[in-house]
């Protein structure tokens, strides 16, 4: 299932996601790279099985082998990394966030693709997520690497419409299951 099965997918109520799916991801602006590392770590962090095999064959197609785990890794640390963060946010005991974290992430400092990617990547998926903590600290990164504020904002639509197509799509599903 291409994009264009997945628009084709949705139900007739959710014609905005539709239209946002082509922009977001059909005519987004992003590099190649950006772009569809985005929608892959996004379409795992979504959770949705439907989502996940539609969009994963074109990210495995447009991205280099090393980007195409990466973006896969980003996903998978920030599945960790934005619970652990924001379990420690929404504790009202301060003294959590002084205790050492003692959890591995060492792909954060060596994603093998360029840092600023992948940063973005983990950025989308924690939006996904919802660690507020998280996209701070991904946000501020990239904003020190130059990325301006309107990349970002891609970056937040893309997970934005992904989660929703996914919510939508599996929620039909479980519905004509009965």
């Amino acid at each position: 299932m291409a994009l264009d099965d997945l628009k084709s997918a949705l139900p007739d109520y959710a014609k905005d996601l539709k239209l946002n799916l082509g922009s977001v991801v059909g005519n987004s602006d992003l590099p190649t790279q950006q772009l569809w590392g985005t929608v892959l770590s996004c379409a795992i962090a979504a959770r949705s099985a439907t989502v996940l095999r539609a969009l994963e064959p074109q990210a495995k197609e447009e991205l280099s082998a090393e980007a195409y785990q990466a973006a896969k890794s980003a996903a998978a640390v920030m599945a960790m990394n934005n619970v652990f963060y924001r379990t420690r946010h929404l504790l009202s005991d301060p003294e959590y966030g002084t205790l050492r974290a003692g959890l591995r992430m060492n792909v954060i400092g060596n994603p093998g693709v360029d840092k600023v990617d992948f940063e973005l990547w983990s950025f989308a998926v924690s939006a996904i997520n919802g660690c507020g903590q998280c996209l701070d600290s991904h946000e501020q990164v990239l904003r020190k690497a130059g990325l301006d504020r309107e990349t970002i904002q891609e970056a937040a639509k893309i997970a934005s419409v992904i989660q929703a197509v996914a919510t939508v799509l599996d929620a039909e599903k479980a519905l004509a299951e009965g």
